[in-house]
């Protein structure tokens, strides 16, 4: 009977302990707009060492984090590999390093977030080349599909994202920021509203005329943002990872939303 006791009791607290955290969280996210805890893991997982070495050399954004961070980011990178499936398509070969490049895109893209993995996609189709796509009746280089939960890419055109590193085309950071900004629509973890409060200023500032046409007249974002505010944030987002310092000198006011929607100040010296 007193271990029945013992044991409700610590329910009790354990439940207290939680209302009294989250209550504390939510006046912290109030105040500074971001969550108290990020990286919190109790056994950190690491890459086989070939996918570890390829990381180390070919991933720019990891190569420039602190010793912490990059224990961090790895770790990140494993559970990706792990929660996701990665399907061939027409052809194309799946190699370990091919995994670690898409993972790392994403991982680069969530790593000040707190829940970095979402449930919007499962599976992460690839074709080599430009594909046709019998829906659309068109041909793509990558797509979110969050019926079927899936994201697709051509390699080639992946991979020339991630080589040219200053021409402000992404394709896995442009696709994988569709898949959060359903996530963060969809989800109540904090990173999550965060990230979609400030979808939703964009959209806010972008509806004001003076803004739109400064926007659009001064020629700086490719004509395809113009489509909707979907791909419009996903657009700025390409140029925040490519050339941050030239989008904070054009339009400081974008620039400062997404580094709070993605609570980057701190995360990498620019």
């Amino acid at each position: 009977m007193k271990s029945f006791y013992i044991l409700k009791l610590t329910f009790y607290l354990v439940s207290f302990l939680t209302f009294l955290l989250n209550a504390v969280e939510r006046i912290f996210v109030f105040l500074f707009n971001k969550p108290i805890l990020i990286h919190t893991y109790l056994v950190k997982k690491k890459l086989p060492k070939h996918k570890k070495e390829f990381l180390e050399s070919s991933v720019l954004f990891y190569q420039k984090l602190n010793e912490k961070q990059k224990v961090y980011f790895e770790h990140r990178l494993v559970k990706f590999l792990r929660n996701y499936d990665f399907i061939e398509r027409d052809g194309f070969k799946m190699t370990p390093e091919a995994k670690v490049l898409m993972a790392s895109s994403y991982i680069k893209l969530t790593f000040g977030m707190r829940k970095y993995l979402t449930s919007t996609f499962n599976k992460i189709i690839v074709y080599p080349t430009s594909y046709y796509s019998l829906i659309t009746k068109q041909y793509h280089k990558g797509e979110f599909n969050p019926g079927l939960k899936l994201i697709i890419f051509s390699w080639e055109d992946f991979l020339l994202g991630e080589v040219v590193l200053n021409d402000n085309l992404n394709l896995g950071i442009h696709e994988f920021t569709h898949a959060l900004t359903f996530h963060g629509k969809q989800s109540k973890d904090v990173s999550a509203r965060i990230f979609y409060r400030a979808y939703l200023e964009i959209i806010k500032f972008m509806r004001n005329p003076d803004n739109s046409t400064e926007v659009i007249e001064s020629g700086y974002f490719r004509d395809y943002a113009n489509t909707n505010a979907l791909e419009f944030v996903s657009v700025i987002m390409e140029h925040f990872f490519e050339t941050p310092e030239d989008l904070k000198q054009k339009f400081p006011k974008l620039y400062f939303k997404i580094e709070r929607m993605l609570n980057y100040k701190k995360i990498i010296k620019r």
